[in-house]
């Protein structure tokens, strides 16, 4: 936990804020206070109104009640260009940058320039650098963003927000894609800046961290503030409680099976990454029946590139992949998913979902010319309604009405959406990459039932994750991949997490063991 700030009037004061969009009040009433030197977590459900609360901040929506004041003043903070002149600077949970402009051009976007109307990226490159040797987060400033794996788009969102001169930083879900040893250091850099007057808002679902880096907590439910408690005297099981409205029992793994039927097998798999390097290296795993294997590493190693090329969303330069008994080796995506293949991709908005697609038709993309919705070139309207609505009710997904768009649900909902769809076909083989990133504890723990629930019917699961607390509780075996290689195996319930971050960083130690 922070240290606690010397008492001082609040750097940050939003009261009564309250913000209504069609069917939910989003925020109902709340204040909120963040002083200098301390760190003020937000914690809640997806859709509590954590996000809404900082959207406001940082003037990407209007309240419709309510006022802000910075250091004792009022002010209207209508845009996020007024929020940065005011000194507040915001990571985002998705990210904010151009895919098409280099690191350098994004973090100057919105500078002012030695040169004029001209952006001046050389110089950008020069501080880029300086803040990437000062806080551990090196990132190319010459490379582009579309480039980049989840792990260094979250970088440059960081260093983004480090190169302006803030003086509240909100940060949402920020460890999101960092190893234990890389959240350490975050925290390090957090603790530097508190020490010298900044103020930060940090919002997480990962108790572990809201406890040990805040000085206070709030806690949000269903738009409304439940309480605010300090760090320092309270628990995860109360939490909890504040966080859902009742006691949130531990999650029951029973042990997997080991004797399954192999449903996957990549044998000597190569394939080249966005910039045209080889991102996965020779890598070889097996994945049967009734079990689910995990794959863990520190992003940027080859596991997006992995998943696609299983999926077939990547040409593969070499090796094999058979799945459930079907060489589907560069074989395209549709003939992947014919063969058994469930993919649920890491970024949801980009590659799960269409944002501006309603949900049913989000729940249909992947049927969407299945004989029991079409018959002779038109839709069975009714027949569409009444599957969308049993998925809907079935994966519990919180929304108005099936013709809301995608892009209005929260994660979480998003997140089961994506399940529901891939789980209605039944595959021999579900590929899961980072199943309960940036979304809360509730989503979380329903999502880890579903996916226990496909071990149990006999489907083979396959998580990648950078969580090692998620992988370390699900998981019936281990794998850790680093640098587009399989650098050892373990068995989640008996290895220790320092085993495992040395695997992570390319060095094997402890009872892990190297997988050939």
């Amino acid at each position: 936990m922070a240290s606690t700030p010397a008492a001082a009037g609040p750097l940050l004061e939003m009261r009564g804020i309250t913000k209504r969009f069609p069917g939910v009040l989003a925020s109902d009433r709340v204040d909120f206070d963040v002083r200098a030197g301390e760190v003020h977590a937000l914690f809640g459900e997806n859709g509590a109104g954590k996000s809404t609360l900082m959207r406001i901040l940082y003037g990407l929506c209007p309240p419709d009640e309510g006022e802000i004041l910075l250091r004792g003043e009022p002010v209207a903070i209508r845009s996020p260009a007024t929020a940065i002149a005011r000194g507040i600077g915001m990571i985002h949970q998705h990210f904010m940058l151009v895919p098409t402009m280099t690191v350098a051009q994004n973090v100057a976007l919105g500078l002012k320039s030695s040169r004029g109307p001209l952006i001046d990226p050389g110089r950008v490159s020069v501080r880029i650098r300086e803040l990437s040797d000062r806080y551990g987060l090196w990132i190319d400033p010459d490379a582009l963003v579309r480039q980049l794996s989840v792990g260094e788009r979250q970088r440059v969102e960081i260093i983004k927000t480090l190169y302006r001169d803030v003086s509240l930083l909100v940060l949402d879900e920020p460890t999101a894609v960092l190893t234990p040893g890389e959240v350490r250091d975050l925290f390090g850099v957090l603790t530097v800046m508190i020490s010298n007057g900044l103020g930060v808002v940090f919002i997480s679902h990962k108790m572990n961290e809201v406890l040990e880096l805040s000085n206070r907590i709030t806690v949000l439910r269903g738009g409304r503030k439940i309480a605010t408690v300090d760090a320092a005297s309270t628990s995860k099981a109360e939490l909890a409680t504040m966080m859902v409205g009742h006691e949130v029992a531990p999650l029951p793994v029973p042990p997997g099976r080991r004797d399954g039927a192999v449903r996957l097998a990549v044998t000597g798999l190569r394939a080249a990454g966005d910039r045209g390097t080889e991102a996965v290296r020779g890598l070889s795993l097996t994945a049967r029946s009734g079990e689910i294997l995990g794959i863990a590493g520190v992003s940027g190693n080859g596991q997006r590139e992995l998943a696609e090329t299983i999926a077939g969303l990547r040409p593969v330069t070499g090796g094999s992949i058979v799945l459930d008994g079907t060489n589907v080796t560069g074989r395209k995506p549709a003939a992947v998913r014919g063969a058994g293949l469930g993919y649920v991709p890491e970024e949801r908005m980009r590659d799960g979902v269409i944002g501006d697609f309603t949900v049913a038709e989000n729940l249909l993309l992947v049927d969407s010319t299945s004989p029991a919705f079409f018959r002779r070139g038109f839709l069975r309207r009714e027949a569409v309604r009444r599957y969308c609505a049993g998925l809907v009710a079935d994966f519990s997904i919180r929304t108005p009405r099936l013709e809301t768009p995608a892009r209005n649900l929260s994660g979480g909902n998003i997140q089961k959406l994506i399940m529901a769809r891939e789980l209605s076909r039944s595959p021999a083989v579900l590929l899961v990459a980072q199943p309960t990133r940036g979304i809360d504890v509730a989503s979380s723990r329903y999502i880890h039932q579903r996916l226990l629930g496909q071990r149990v019917a006999g489907t083979a699961v396959v998580v990648i994750s950078e969580d090692l607390e998620e992988v370390m509780t699900i998981c019936d075996r281990l794998l850790v991949v680093y640098e587009g290689r399989i650098a050892g195996e373990a068995d989640p319930r008996t290895v220790s997490r320092e085993a495992i971050g040395l695997l992570m960083a390319g060095t094997t130690a402890g009872p892990a063991r190297p997988s050939g």
